[in-house]
């Protein structure tokens, strides 16, 4: 299988394409076919030798996917062969198959694009984990957002407003605006 590949550390330049052997997924596994990763900045920083987790080189990097469940491993129950699923991988998600623990493994739901399952999962866990369990957000209360039309802030921005606070957001333009006011933002 293709695959993009870290064979030294450094910036994403250094990354290279190229032929992998594909292992069969283990008993806990799911095997997907990858149709969407998404790039976060641990990505960034685990290719560069910065990230607390350093990978033996080679290593494939790309930390959550979005796909079609193409095997799975004799001990995985309630995901099927054909699903549309997304998952977290950690790393191996830049190629065009990904093996995933089956814990991490969820259905994608109905109306969510490939796409936007790709990336669900670190920037909306990020943000909640920020919001409800680390700053306690209440129902009334100000949350100003900074960088809020990236993938972490517009998260931030929408589970804030959910959760029934004045989110402003702070962005760089006019079109982030639109994008931060749509997202739930009162104020940007």
């Amino acid at each position: 299988m293709k695959a993009v590949i870290c064979e030294k550390l450094g910036p994403p330049e250094d990354l290279v394409v190229g032929e992998l052997e594909l292992a069969p997924p283990g008993s806990s596994q799911v095997q997907i076919r990858v149709a969407a990763c998404s790039i976060n900045f641990p990505d960034v920083l685990m290719i560069a030798g910065h990230y607390q987790e350093r990978p033996a080189l080679p290593f494939v990097p790309g930390g959550e996917v979005s796909g079609t469940v193409s095997a799975v491993g004799a001990g995985v129950d309630g995901i099927a062969v054909g699903d549309n699923v997304m998952a977290v991988t950690y790393r191996g998600g830049l190629a065009e198959f990904v093996n995933a623990d089956w814990s991490s493994v969820h259905r994608i739901p109905a109306g969510m694009s490939r796409i936007a399952a790709a990336g669900f999962s670190g920037v909306f866990c990020t943000s909640y984990h920020a919001l409800r369990q680390r700053g306690q957000l209440q129902a009334g209360e100000n949350l100003v957002v900074l960088g809020a039309a990236g993938g972490v802030g517009l998260a931030a921005v929408q589970i804030g407003a959910a959760m029934g606070a004045r989110v402003i957001a702070a962005v760089s333009s006019a079109e982030k605006t639109r994008v931060v006011l749509d997202g739930g933002a009162e104020h940007a």
